[in-house]
């Protein structure tokens, strides 16, 4: 047998086999019971040291590109 036909007919079967069950491992795994507290913990990482929304003071005075000359 060729290379390029046993490396077609491993591609065509055995690899598309072995991509299916790590797609549907991953999927059970990201949905797995008690892997809310995980996801929800990762979602609010960007606000855990927010301690008070920003003032309109502070919104006004950040130096934003192409803000210059603006009244």
């Amino acid at each position: 047998m060729e290379t390029y036909s046993f490396l077609r007919e491993m591609a065509d079967s055995w690899a598309l086999l072995l991509l299916v069950i790590f797609f549907v491992g991953t999927w059970f795994w990201a949905f797995r019971p008690g892997s809310r507290d995980l996801h929800d913990d990762a979602a609010d990482v960007v606000f855990r040291h927010e301690d008070t929304p920003a003032s309109e003071k502070d919104d006004d005075d950040n130096n934003t590109p192409g803000s210059e000359g603006r009244s």
